[in-house]
């Protein structure tokens, strides 16, 4: 086992007067300030946002379960009622694109149980299955690509391109187009951040209008010919609770986030938390060489809840309640911190520690859990599963480059970004 905290001297407070999540230097290593939090304040209001953030495994599995009490409407669904960068987004998008409908992951029962159905299928074991060669065999070439130079930027050279290739392919995109694509998505995070001025949020949208205006083309075409392909069926699918296939607004909402974001942004930090991991830790890697086929997909598991790409998302609560002695009152906003639920110690033994014989590995919440779980959950082990084993084949010892890695994170409320890995290794 290995103790995974690496920053030196990462932030903690020492009291809950000094806890603060709107901080980038607590955003790079996070894990200390929710370790104070889930032991002396599993219910905490952050001042800045006055979200109220969950921490602890079993709170955030009961949250997570009832769907009646805490909603995943967001408050960007009501249109009427915008104010200020919320409203600027929205009149941009009226006048230059598409307002994006209700995400499935803001919806919520029947209207969610109604449209997911239509993901169910475009997103059917079967259909994943059938993509699993072609997961293989990109993973591969993708190593071999840069193998032979024993050294390699991981992140742009491999944790982007293997999801974006193949969501690329899904979703009726030019492989050609990626790095556009890639544009736009990071767009789309920055576009999330706090403390965001309104130049910033009419850059971001109009980067995201220009991804519409690439993808209407798509719908359209697909209308007129589908495809085999997750999209065509997205596009064509009828919902029958609702007479009507989906919007071009609510396939907008679709595309950056549930299907470009959700499908690929995560499972590239995935992969880069994963070598990083490794490159940090030579006695796990030895043991992960030592017999792959007993230990991968545990250690992929613990990657997923060690440095879960998604570190929290939000609910709204729809009735008063208390929780853990805090009163909680209708409306408020709930952040169901996944990252700090993965490491408590009430539902994982040592849980700062790779543990390659992890019993209860998969258990963590990284993909969420209850009506609202990752749809995209076994693509996306997939992709971690045969990126990992295609660098274990080739690769017989890896390290950081020296001098060249500070390892820092794009600082974001919701998401565990990677900016850059720059790694060196001995090929097999």
């Amino acid at each position: 086992m290995a103790d995974i905290n690496r920053m030196e001297n990462p932030i903690r407070p020492a009291s809950l007067a000094e806890a603060q999540m709107a901080d980038v230097e607590v955003l790079e290593c996070p894990y200390p300030t929710y370790d104070v939090l889930r032991e002396e304040a599993p219910v905490w209001q952050d001042p800045l946002s006055g979200l109220y953030f969950i921490t602890r495994y079993d709170d955030l599995r009961d949250i997570l379960k009832d769907k009646e009490t805490f909603s995943n409407w967001r408050p960007t669904n009501d249109h009427e009622n915008l104010t200020g960068n919320a409203r600027v987004a929205h009149d941009l998008f009226k006048k230059k694109g598409w307002v994006p409908g209700a995400s499935l992951a803001g919806r919520d029962d029947p209207e969610h149980k109604q449209m997911r159905a239509i993901f169910d299928h475009a997103f059917r074991a079967s259909r994943i299955r059938e993509l699993d060669e072609d997961v293989r065999a990109l993973a591969e070439k993708l190593v071999d690509g840069f193998v032979g130079d024993g050294r390699c930027e991981y992140v742009q050279q491999f944790a982007v391109p293997l999801p974006l290739t193949i969501i690329c392919q899904q979703m009726g995109a030019g492989v050609d187009d990626m790095w556009q694509i890639k544009e736009w998505t990071d767009a789309w995070i920055k576009g999330t951040g706090f403390g965001l001025s309104e130049e910033d949020v009419i850059w971001a949208t109009e980067k995201e209008i220009e991804a519409q205006h690439y993808f209407q083309p798509i719908f359209e075409r697909l209308r007129r010919h589908p495809e085999n392909t997750l999209l065509s069926d997205l596009v064509n699918t009828v919902i029958p609770e609702w007479g009507r296939t989906l919007t071009d607004n609510e396939l907008h909402a679709e595309m950056m986030q549930d299907t470009f974001v959700g499908g690929s942004e995560t499972t590239t930090n995935a992969l880069s938390a994963g070598i990083m991991l490794l490159a940090q830790h030579p006695t796990v890697w030895d043991k992960l060489k030592s017999d792959p086929d007993k230990y991968l997909r545990t250690f992929c598991e613990e990657v997923l809840r060690l440095e879960g790409p998604v570190q929290g998302l939000t609910r709204l609560v729809t009735k008063d309640v208390e929780l853990h002695g805090v009163k909680i009152p209708a409306g408020s906003m709930l952040c169901v911190r996944f990252a700090a639920a993965n490491r408590d110690p009430r539902h994982f033994d040592c849980p700062h520690e790779i543990d390659l014989e992890r019993g209860n590995a998969a258990s963590h919440l990284a993909f969420s859990s209850g009506t609202h779980h990752c749809l995209g959950a076994p693509l996306a082990r997939r992709e971690l599963y045969w990126g990992m084993k295609a660098f274990l084949d080739r690769v017989d010892r890896v390290w950081l480059a020296p001098g060249k890695n500070d390892l820092r994170h794009l600082p974001n409320y919701m998401l565990r970004i990677l900016k850059e890995l720059h790694i060196e290794f001995e090929a097999t």
